[in-house]
């Protein structure tokens, strides 16, 4: 059983790799989009259906693994998730057409949702405030590799092997996670601390943890970050690839490009919060999203510049992520230790709720241009900062 002071120093690289299911399942058959339209028979913008079932099944997977992980602890709902993740992924390998790919990549993303929800948790269990920024930030170092690797690797298997193997890869990830947990992952749930509750009882608890306005606004700030970041993953691969005609794997360096911005930013942010505080840089990361997406906005509309007017405030709208989505999780779980599974699950709903109505809003909202992911990335900034302005402060 691992207890807050025996925290090792590996553990956030096996937080890292967990967390890392999102984005590589995400990024990695981003380029491949229009082959898979190709390959299954699709209209244009039709694989975008694809990862908003993806997207939907991480929003009903996640509030199910938190009540899951808080009633039988972290490691047995993890380790489920993750073969359920595995198999699914196998299944999207062999998708006879979009339906199926669809409706498999919903599977994938309820099981893998254990491998979000539950990282979360594991994080509030052993840590609190700047200790647990830090260790998120931590965390995001590992799992930040993961969407600079990702949309590249996919990129250039695309090139020599075909879409399909892009989910053999993230089926052998899913059984490396899942080997994983078995084998290293520590409980860090005291038994004494898991809570069975009714479906009656669970209800009170999220409308206990929605009622508080510290988890409210700075989970709803971290969803509309996302509703941003998603606009740009689902309405990119068609703007850089067909507007802009960019090759797969050039899209995929410049979306590594992005996420470098994110994880430096994950990394510098615990270093000035002891001197800054959370409240001022939550502030100026939110603020540096709006200006951004205005830019972007203004850009998209005007036709001036090319694909670089739209990559760099994109590059810096994504840099400022990474002050918020870990500053935004800490204030979201940090009054709530004794149900720290629950509380994520219930944030990581939201956000991905969002961020699938995002993803489908891309796909159906696709005019060939870069305006409707313009708009899009604007409304999730506009958001964050509506949050922002109406949260508790902290320190």
């Amino acid at each position: 059983m691992l207890r807050p002071m025996n925290i090792p120093s590996w553990l956030p690289l096996l937080l890292g790799l967990l967390s890392a299911v999102g984005p590589v399942s995400t990024d990695m058959y981003l380029p491949a989009f229009p082959a898979i339209e190709a390959s299954l028979g699709g209209q244009h913008g039709a694989a975008q259906i694809t990862l908003a079932a993806w997207f939907a099944g991480l929003a009903v997977g996640q509030i199910t693994q938190g009540t899951l992980a808080d009633r039988f602890g972290r490691r047995g709902p993890l380790i489920v998730g993750t073969a359920i993740y595995t198999l699914a992924s196998a299944g999207c390998a062999v998708a006879p057409d979009l339906f199926w790919l669809a409706l498999l990549r919903a599977i994938s993303a309820f099981g893998g949702s254990a491998s979000m929800v539950i990282t979360r948790a594991i994080v509030r269990d052993v840590s609190d405030g700047h200790a647990a920024a830090r260790m998120l930030s931590k965390l995001m170092l590992v799992m930040g590799a993961a969407p600079i690797l990702a949309p590249t690797l996919g990129g250039f298997i695309l090139a020599v092997a075909g879409w399909q193997a892009i989910f053999w890869i993230c089926t052998a990830y899913g059984a490396l996670c899942c080997l994983a947990v078995v084998a290293l992952l520590p409980e860090t749930l005291l038994p004494e601390r898991r809570v069975r509750l009714g479906p009656g009882a669970q209800v009170a608890r999220y409308v206990s943890i929605l009622s508080e306005r510290g988890f409210i606004t700075h989970a709803l700030m971290g969803g509309f970050a996302m509703f941003g970041m998603f606009a740009f993953l689902a309405g990119s691969p068609p703007v850089f690839i067909e507007l802009f005609h960019l090759s797969p794997p050039a899209f995929g360096m410049l979306f590594g490009i992005c996420a470098a911005g994110f994880i430096a930013a994950s990394q510098i942010n615990p270093r000035i919060l002891p001197r800054l505080g959370a409240d001022r840089v939550t502030h100026a990361s939110v603020r540096t999203f709006l200006a951004a997406t205005l830019v972007l906005t203004l850009v998209a509309f005007t036709g001036w510049g090319g694909w670089l007017a739209v990559a760099v405030p994109i590059a810096l709208s994504m840099a400022s992520q990474g002050f918020t989505m870990p500053n935004a999780t800490v204030g979201a779980l940090s009054r709530h230790a004794g149900h720290a599974g629950s509380a994520s699950a219930l944030m990581g709903t939201m956000q991905f709720g969002l961020a699938s109505v995002s993803g489908v809003v891309a796909g159906v909202a696709g005019d060939g241009t870069a305006r409707p992911m313009a708009v899009l990335m604007l409304t999730g900034a506009i958001g964050a900062n509506i949050c922002d302005l109406c949260r508790p402060r902290r320190q």
